[in-house]
């Protein structure tokens, strides 16, 4: 049933009431563990449509919902330079109303049958995402590519969007962290795409006009730009025909992204210091990482555990926070994205502490890449790595986006089955060949967000 031929009718209140427990029972069941996936089973199949999306389909018949996720090559690399913002309004507006329906209606219609539509912005995609019971599925697809084909991009709900992100813009100019994460991407990345921030974006917006929004969307949005994982309990029978039906006469657009801009290249450490009058410095360090793409991504994802993105575990947060207690918390992450991604250690400590904290996290760098790690940090390393990965496929909606994931870096459908093999092979050798080649601790990027008056930064 779609849309145009109305809401179903209850004449039995009884019989409504049952239905309403069923929807909502479901429905929570989506934030539950649905799945018991061993990382040994595939993900599922990879179909090419006739009209260019690519379908990657994992059937999952334990309970009557499907869950849909969407990758929309419609990101913030999509954007023109000096349009930061375009492609997150763009697509927040989406679900804002069509050519056949207000944004109350398209709510409303989702919530009657107790599913979930959302659309959102991101640095490489743009994604959608729906979920709802097997017998809503048609009433999910009406509404899915109504709001993906049909976009009304209404003069009142621009101004509004617009207003609500200046908003929120103005209230994040409050917090420590984000100053000193948009300093920190800034300052790395420079004109790149990664590196566009809040204030670029309050710069632009008060400028957009609405013909912005049309040519963004003509030129990025379109089925030959889209990534559709759908899992839960439909079949490939029934998926195919389902997709052509409703998004017929949507026509492939081939127009290239916008040129990519390099990033700076660090030859010495940069140093940004930031006044605010706060009690704690926000401290960022870091420099260019690597793509998701990269072969050695997995030898640094460990080496990083070990570092400091194993929580307690990790060195970092056994020097500065356990043996110096200079932190409550001290983590390094590597961004994960199509184009290389971005190297991060984020700490929080006392003003009068900051100079401390900075020269301790540059000797952990060091020394990771001289001293060859323990056999049993490596050991564990493994352990968590390959312990907790089938946990990122426990729900319907997790597996859906470990399908759009393996798709976009191109890690193939067998990559459960390759992930703990890759994780189990590395050496110690491997960990300081690679904290050697893609840690630079004399040319990073220092951003400290304090009241610089007590912290005193020597650097």
């Amino acid at each position: 049933m779609n849309a145009d031929q109305g809401m179903p009718c209850f004449t039995d209140r009884g019989e409504r009431m049952k239905s309403i427990i069923l929807v909502v029972a479901l429905t929570l069941m989506v934030f539950l563990p649905v799945v018991q996936a061993p990382a040994a089973e595939p993900l599922g199949k990879r179909i090419l449509l006739d009209n260019g999306m690519v379908l990657l389909l994992s059937e999952k018949h334990t309970i009557p919902m499907v869950t849909v996720n969407m990758a929309i090559k419609a990101g913030i690399t999509a954007e023109p330079e000096g349009k930061a913002g375009l492609a997150s309004i763009t697509a927040s507006l989406l679900t804002q109303g069509t050519a056949r329906r207000t944004a109350n209606q398209i709510s409303s219609e989702i919530e009657f049958v107790g599913g979930g539509l959302t659309v959102s912005g991101g640095d490489d995609f743009s994604t959608a995402g729906l979920t709802v019971l097997t017998k809503d599925l048609r009433i999910g697809f009406d509404l899915l590519s109504d709001v993906l084909m049909h976009p009304a991009f209404e003069q009142q709900e621009i101004d509004r969007k617009i207003k609500e992100m200046l908003a929120s813009i103005q209230r994040q100019k409050e917090e420590p962290q984000v100053v000193a994460s948009e300093a920190f991407e800034k300052a790395v990345y420079g004109r790149h795409a990664y590196g566009r921030t809040n204030e670029d974006v309050a710069a632009y917006l008060p400028r957009l006009v609405r013909q912005d929004i049309l040519d963004f969307y003509a030129a990025r949005y379109s089925p030959n730009t889209i990534i559709i994982a759908v899992v839960g309990d439909v079949s490939e029978k029934e998926i195919i025909p389902l997709i052509h039906a409703y998004f017929k006469g949507w026509k492939p657009n081939n127009q290239p992204l916008p040129a990519a801009i390099a990033p700076p290249i660090m030859g010495k450490t940069v140093v940004q210091k930031i006044d605010k009058q706060v009690a704690q410095a926000n401290i960022d360090i870091g420099h260019m990482g690597i793509s998701r793409e990269n072969p050695d991504y997995f030898a640094v994802s460990v080496m990083n555990y070990i570092l400091g993105g194993g929580g307690f575990s990790s060195r970092l947060m056994d020097n500065i926070r356990d043996n110096r207690g200079l932190a409550y918390d001290v983590h390094s992450s590597f961004a994960a994205q199509k184009e290389p991604g971005i190297f991060t250690i984020s700490i929080q400590t006392k003003n009068e502490s900051a100079n401390e904290v900075i020269a301790e996290t540059l000797r952990e760098l060091r020394r990771i890449q001289n001293e060859p790690v323990l056999d049993k940090e490596l050991s564990d390393a493994k352990a968590y790595l390959t312990g907790s990965f089938p946990l990122r496929m426990d729900t319907f909606g997790k597996i859906a986006s470990m399908m759009t994931s393996v798709e976009i870096y191109n890690l193939g459908l067998d990559y459960p089955q390759k992930y703990p093999l890759i994780i189990n092979a590395i050496t110690k050798d491997d960990i300081q060949r690679v904290a050697k080649k893609y840690l630079h601790p004399d040319k990073v990027v220092v951003v400290v967000v304090a009241n610089q008056e007590k912290a005193k930064l020597t650097y």
